[in-house]
């Protein structure tokens, strides 16, 4: 009692000091104004990545805007909310070393699984942008252009890194399958999930197979351009979070993905050389292949390193089941937003993703190479036929 009344004409000094402090600085402006302390992103599992979810509703004012949330660091965002209905307009801004970046719009999630694929069912009523890669962030800012759909959540991941990311393993040359085909397309050399450092106990070990694969689906992830080759390990094992943790996936939805550097990527477990049902195209995914190219192609075009690697792995995956690229063939929706469940509907055997789905995807760039790409994936098998 007596050592507090002692410190008590410090404690008013002091409080004096700052209230003077705080009636002379410069107004900081509410857009910069952390609106709690740091929020801390939380260990996955025992692997490198850490993630945090954040309830927007109680952040954003009356201008659709949260205020710049300071965070330990992360690099890859999305957002959620709980009616797949509704297509919300979410756009963010982050702050590397340099400073705030320019404002993003997180382009809307049109990927997923058919009603009743996937553990537990849960993805029918949950709504989503896609992941998108930001680089090394410790802050973000959240606009919502129109009105919050309820349950928005902002999801931040950190991949980590580790040591395998600057030089992943070769992976199998894969040239010739065990299939009693004694002749046919080869397969391209495929980076394995190890390769990326996927965490198996994350996704659902009960294995979906196709009878056969009529369609290859190309895509784009939206996620970004602007990443290194040591970034895909990490970038891979935050979009595999992403889809098993806050969409509720079985596991990545994509079978397949090629990066900016022409590496090709198991994405979907299973087996590579089978016809494992990925989660990548909404209706469709009961008769087809999901590749994904990591980037956005709306702005940009496609270097041929990418090309040329969606041709090889397009013709060995169709030749095995003996498609022709360049056709064209029909197929029934499971249930689309485009196409009603029971439609047939009769489209390229190597298609865009917004042939099936009212998305952008895989990008305008990459959809005019499509074109392209069948032709010399049709070049391709018959060489090797």
């Amino acid at each position: 009692m007596g050592t507090l009344g002692a410190r008590r004409p410090a404690l008013l000094v002091t409080a004096a000091v700052v209230l003077a402090g705080l009636l002379t600085a410069t107004p900081v402006p509410a857009a910069e104004r952390s609106l709690a302390g740091p929020l801390r992103l939380r260990a996955v599992g025992d692997g490198p990545v850490r993630d945090l979810d954040v309830a927007l509703a109680p952040r954003l004012d009356a201008a659709g805007r949260t205020g710049a949330l300071t965070t330990s660091p992360f690099s890859m965002l999305g957002a959620t909310w709980t009616d797949r209905e509704v297509e919300a307009r979410v756009a963010v801004r982050t702050r590397g070393s340099s400073g705030w970046r320019a404002w993003r719009e997180l382009p809307v999630l049109h990927d997923g699984p058919d009603a009743g694929t996937e553990a537990d069912a849960v993805t029918s009523d949950v709504g989503a942008t896609e992941a998108a890669w930001v680089g090394r962030s410790t802050g973000v800012q959240v606009r919502v252009d129109g009105r919050a759909p309820a349950g928005l959540r902002l999801v931040l991941i950190d991949p980590g890194t580790t040591p395998r990311d600057a030089a992943p393993a070769a992976g199998s040359a894969h040239r010739r399958t065990t299939s009693a085909r004694a002749a046919g397309a080869p397969a391209p050399r495929i980076l394995r999930r190890r390769d990326w450092g996927a965490d198996e106990s994350w996704r659902d070990r009960r294995m979906r197979y196709n009878r056969t694969i009529k369609q290859v689906h190309v895509h784009h992830t939206a996620s970004g351009n602007g990443y290194s080759r040591a970034d895909v390990p990490a970038l891979l094992r935050g979009m595999y979070r992403y889809h098993t943790q806050s969409l509720g996936w079985a596991d990545l939805g994509y079978n397949f993905l090629v990066d900016r550097y022409g590496r090709t990527w198991t994405g979907r477990a299973g087996g590579r050389a089978r016809p494992v049902r990925g989660a990548h195209t909404l209706g469709f995914n009961h008769t087809s292949t999901g590749i994904a190219v990591i980037g956005n192609f709306e702005r940009k075009a496609p270097p041929e390193r990418v090309v040329k690697a969606v041709v090889h792995l397009a013709a060995w995956k169709l030749d095995r089941h003996g498609r022709n690229p360049a056709g064209r063939i029909t197929v029934t929706s499971q249930g689309s937003d485009r196409f009603a469940p029971g439609r047939r509907v009769t489209l390229p055997v190597v298609d865009g993703h917004r042939d099936t789905n009212e998305t952008a995807c895989p990008g305008r760039h990459l959809y005019a190479k499509l074109p392209e790409i069948r032709k010399r994936a049709r070049a391709r098998v018959a060489h090797f036929g």
